[in-house]
């Protein structure tokens, strides 16, 4: 092992060893179609006294290596495989540089390329560049015109043309279709891709967007192409306008037909279940004008909305009244006062909260002002009544009336006239009179005692 590690070491330290000379290329290199590549390619001397005679670049082919460019300092520069030298080239002639430029690429310059040098004393040294030719597709997507229909079909396609390599496409969706992918080689050895989305047609699909993704090595980043999905279907037609309140005399009511459909409908037959329109009607498209209501328009009115796929109609019962129908105006007001209350019972509903939860906090901020300050004010007991009260002065109803004090005089003694007077219930002090005295003036009273009338006449 001595001798030859120093006969390695020797080898290394000679002037001209083809160990300290070096090629720098890179490992690979891509280019697209139809556009230039750049090879970069330098001979580093490792002693002064190493000398370069000729450079020469080949191509790998079959096992086989195929000069592509050569360069002598004395000869110049030569194109074995392009004899015009249009397509192949060297960047700056010289052995200092020999960059080998190629363009516009074709796809066969796709390989294994090696810049070769002829040196002395070290003999050739080489570095290997792999070419890679890439191919830009062609994106696009695009909707397919389909009808509704309960099978499965394609909807939309999505196609990357003229790729290399071929190109991944996927779809996005929240319709929950289906895919299927193609592929097909062209001529000049590109790949374009197919992919179809496919899926049950329906009108609720009609105007939803679904998105085609391309992936490939020719982009910086994935390729998004949205296409809006487009469903045929028949129109759907609906007539509005009547309001059950037309009456002869009326003016300018008004019927509309009103029709969807993919595509939207454009044309629109009006007609009457009893034969030809009113002469009072007039047709504006979609719109049936009526100037002047009378008993000719008292009628079955048909709408016939079409388009592309199809012919759909729809009716509308007139009923011609005599009178404007009031009650639908009722209906009318009534729903607005109802409306109108609602709104004013919920304010006042509001308010009373509002104002129950104010006297609940001042309340509460009461107690807490109560359980702060002192104790609050207690009114004393009422009085009680000693057990030495003055008996009770009879009420007016215990009184004895004039009548039974007559009745007991005569029985015996009794009370004196002004005794009773002094206990009659004070409610007829205002009917006693005094004995009259002037006998020219009145006839006295058969009676010179004071004439007491009797409360039962004004009770």
């Amino acid at each position: 092992m001595g001798p030859l590690w120093s006969l390695g070491a020797l080898l290394c330290l000679l002037p001209g060893s083809s160990l300290a000379q070096t090629v720098r290329v890179l490992d690979e290199v891509t280019g697209f179609l139809g556009q230039e590549a750049v090879l970069p390619c330098h001979f580093v001397k490792a002693a002064p006294d190493s000398k370069v005679s000729q450079v020469t670049w080949m191509k790998e082919a079959s096992g086989r290596k195929q000069n592509v460019a050569v360069f002598h300092p004395e000869h110049g520069p030569s194109f074995p495989m392009d004899r015009e030298g249009t397509r192949i080239r060297f960047r700056t002639p010289s052995l200092e540089d020999t960059t080998l430029v190629i363009g516009p690429l074709r796809l066969d310059d796709q390989g294994t390329y090696f810049c070769e040098f002829a040196t002395y004393p070290g003999g050739n040294q080489d570095g290997v560049t792999h070419l890679i030719v890439l191919a830009k597709p062609t994106n696009t997507a695009e909707a397919h015109e389909v009808k509704v229909s309960n099978l499965e079909q394609p909807v939309a396609t999505c196609t990357s043309a003229q790729g290399k390599p071929p190109a991944r496409i996927t779809w996005q969706s929240s319709l929950g279709g289906n895919t299927s992918t193609s592929e097909v080689t062209n001529a000049d050895g590109t790949i374009t891709v197919t992919s179809q989305y496919r899926l049950v047609p329906s009108k609720e699909a009609n105007g939803q967007r679904v998105t085609c993704v391309v992936e490939h090595k020719s982009l910086p980043q994935p390729e998004t192409l949205p296409v809006t999905l487009s469903i045929l279907y028949p129109p759907e037609v609906s007539i509005v306008g009547y309001d059950d309140n037309w009456y002869l005399s009326r003016n300018e009511a008004m019927l509309t037909c009103r029709a969807n459909g993919n595509p939207m409908p454009t044309e629109f037959i009006w007609s009457t279940s009893s034969g030809p329109l009113p002469k009072t009607v007039t047709v504006q498209g979609g719109n049936l004008l009526v100037q002047n209501v009378d008993a000719s328009v008292n009628t079955t009115f048909i709408c016939q909305a079409t388009n592309r796929v199809g012919q759909v109609a729809t009716e509308q019962v007139i009923f011609v009244r005599d009178k404007p129908n009031l009650d639908g105006a009722g209906t009318t007001g009534g729903i607005i006062g109802g409306l109108i209350a609602g709104i004013v019972a919920l304010a006042v509903v509001a308010t009373g909260v509002l104002i129950c939860r104010q006297q609940q906090k001042n309340r509460m901020d009461h107690e807490e002002d109560d359980l702060e300050g002192p104790p609050p004010y207690k009114p004393p007991p009422p009085c009680q009544l000693s057990d030495e009260t003055e008996p009770e002065a009879p009420r007016y109803h215990e009184l004895p009336t004039l009548e039974e004090r007559e009745a007991a005089s005569e029985a015996g003694p009794g009370l004196e006239d002004d005794d009773y007077l002094d206990q009659i219930n004070p409610i007829y002090d205002g009917l006693s009179f005094p004995a009259m005295e002037d006998e020219a003036a009145l006839t006295p009273l058969p009676t010179d005692k004071a004439f007491v009338m009797s409360r039962a006449m004004y009770v």
